[in-house]
């Protein structure tokens, strides 16, 4: 028996709804590590580090992308909850064109201004080189990265979290068997685009089969179709999605910025060994958005049916599970910390023993990373995109950006790996001021 929105959540209901949601970012995420294990491996120490100084980049490209799928789902769901159909269906058709447009304009701008990018971020020689090819070939399948993304949310609003899911695992094994077959047996100067054109094949598969399935006739809630341009609800739609707008920018800045002080303190090797990090990190907070994306369209839709004791229901029960997830997570971190900088780097001892090092203080993040992007999360469901915002922007910019420049100062490499620990610690703090002062107004 299928799940609604409207239903009555249990725990056991409410983790088979999001589960999908959870599984489709963890094999989203799992694109640039597979393209990360396969170039440390196969291509060498100085095109991994390429692919991680020029990767911020290109999710600053692709966070409009996150901007409408979060906020578009909140107005969606919500306006299926209000119970008006063929609006939702107009709106959904809206924000899924602008998208495609917004993608291939990004596009052809980021291709034309890689290489003063990558200059700008400190990039020369070899260095220089790869990251401009990498760049340049992820940059062609913007778009279908864009659609991927927005999909993802908009599956869960037309109650088919499943069949998200496995278009994503489709999208995901296209990714994994090409690397896997092409990769190794190309020309060792060759291998880092080949790299990069299959997670383009695997792009094209996330976005362009939900696309062809909208537009189908099938029984889905939602359906693509004619739509009349309106600027209230993309403002909308944008000024909901704020915050995750905020989250991926302010992350890709952030990611500059450490990598930044790691060249000052360990050279290349400090970028790899944050590269890394940064692939575990991936698939962790993933399942954070995940959750967060999955939970979303259902309390859009009983906030906009003023079901105010289902809304209660779901808060707490995702703040416990919240908590679950982050014990849980961090203890896999520590326990993993050897085998996994062993998987990437295990070829080059120096830079072994600096990833494992800085492995162990950096999973400690995972204890508290759950809870502000779950109340970011949350407020965009609430189409309080303004609070979310803020909470995102000092979750992942501000505190971030005072640790990453302070720590350093007193603990040099290590305060790099303290950073993180020490902006999730106080976003912490930060969620539970806003979950406080607007209880009463929003009655969840």
């Amino acid at each position: 028996m299928s799940i609604q929105l409207s239903d009555h959540f249990t725990y056991k209901k409410l983790l088979r709804f999001i589960f999908p949601s959870i599984a489709t970012m963890i094999v989203t995420s799992i694109y640039t590590i597979v393209d990360g294990f396969f170039v440390s491996n196969y291509a060498g120490k100085t095109p991994f580090a390429a692919l991680n100084l020029i990767y911020p980049v290109i999710m600053i490209m692709g966070a409009l992308g996150f901007m409408f799928s979060s906020g578009g789902t909140a107005l969606v769901s919500y306006t299926l909850g209000k119970g008006n159909k063929d609006k939702a269906d107009s709106y959904f058709s809206l924000i899924i064109y602008t998208g495609i447009i917004t993608g291939l304009i990004l596009s052809i701008i980021g291709f034309i201004f890689t290489p003063d990018i990558a200059i700008l971020l400190g990039a020369g020689g070899e260095l220089l080189h790869y990251a401009i090819i990498y760049s340049r070939i992820i940059l062609l399948g913007l778009p279908f990265f864009m659609l991927q993304i927005m999909f993802q949310s908009f599956f869960v609003a037309a109650a088919k979290p499943h069949l998200g899911l496995n278009i994503t695992i489709l999208s995901g094994i296209t990714n994994m068997v090409l690397d896997a077959i092409v990769v190794p047996n190309m020309p060792l100067e060759y291998r880092l685009h080949a790299a990069a054109f299959a997670t383009i094949f695997a792009q094209i598969v996330g976005g362009l089969i939900p696309l062809i399935y909208f537009f189908s006739k099938n029984k889905s809630t939602l359906k693509l179709g004619k739509t009349k341009f309106e600027l209230r609800p993309l403002i909308k739609s944008c000024t909901n999605g704020l915050s995750e707008f905020m989250t991926n920018i302010s992350m890709s800045v952030v990611g500059m910025l450490y990598n930044f002080q790691l060249m000052k303190f360990a050279g290349e090797n400090g970028i790899a060994a944050y590269g890394v990090m940064m692939y575990v990190s991936m698939i962790f907070a993933s399942a954070f958005i995940g959750y967060s994306m999955g939970a979303s369209p259902i309390i859009s839709y009983h906030y906009g049916a003023k079901n105010y004791n289902e809304l209660k229901n779901l808060f707490k029960k995702s703040l416990i599970l919240i908590t679950i997830f982050g014990v849980g997570m961090t203890i896999s971190a520590e326990v993993l910390a050897k085998p996994l900088s062993l998987l990437y780097v295990g070829y080059d001892a120096e830079l072994l023993k600096i990833t494992t090092d800085g492995f162990y203080i950096f999973g400690l993040s995972f204890l508290f990373m759950g809870f502000g992007i779950f109340t970011s999360g949350f407020f965009t469901a609430l189409n309080d995109g303004i609070t979310s915002a803020t909470v995102s922007f000092l979750r992942t910019f501000i505190f971030q950006v005072v640790s990453v420049l302070l720590l350093p100062v007193y603990f040099h490499l290590t305060g790099v790996w303290m950073s993180l620990v020490s902006a999730e610690l106080l976003a912490v703090f930060v969620s539970a001021f806003f979950l406080i002062k607007y209880r009463k107004k929003f009655q969840y």
